[in-house]
């Protein structure tokens, strides 16, 4: 899966939009309770290091099992340090790709979630460089 365009976050506009007060059941109905005004900015909810934060576009289907669908705006913080089994952002040849952080057989891989691909080592690849943390994956249900 490749990553489109970049966005640095500091020029989009924050937005405080209303928030229902309580959870919202998944299961049967329950009695509405009153409205209060409460409201929200996703920027603070979900960016946690505004200046090392970045916006991306996925495209593809390597990281559709692991949540992460072509079109999705991922979230991705650069001053996280990556751990194995982290969704990274990772430079590669040039080119900046989403792959889940893991070990295989004792040696570093970029692995895909969708097994029509191959894990991809990243030892013996010269200049590579995990670039960021992908730290929340947006995309619509329709």
């Amino acid at each position: 899966m490749i990553i489109k365009k970049i966005y640095n976050h500091k020029h989009i506009k924050k937005i405080h939009t209303p928030v229902y007060p309580a959870p919202i059941l998944a299961s049967f109905p329950s009695p509405a309770s009153d409205y209060i005004d409460l409201s929200l900015d996703l920027n603070q909810l979900l960016i946690k290091n505004n200046p090392a934060t970045f916006f991306a576009y996925a495209k593809g289907e390597s990281m559709i099992p692991n949540g992460i669908h072509d079109g999705d705006l991922l979230i991705i913080d650069r001053s996280i340090i990556a751990k194995n089994n982290d969704i990274v952002i990772a430079s590669l040849h040039g080119e900046l790709i989403v792959k889940k952080l893991g070990v295989i057989d004792g040696k570093k891989y970029l692995i895909p979630g969708n097994p029509k691909y191959k894990p991809i080592n990243i030892e013996s690849i010269p200049n590579f460089e995990v670039w960021g943390i992908v730290t929340y994956s947006i995309h619509s249900l329709n």
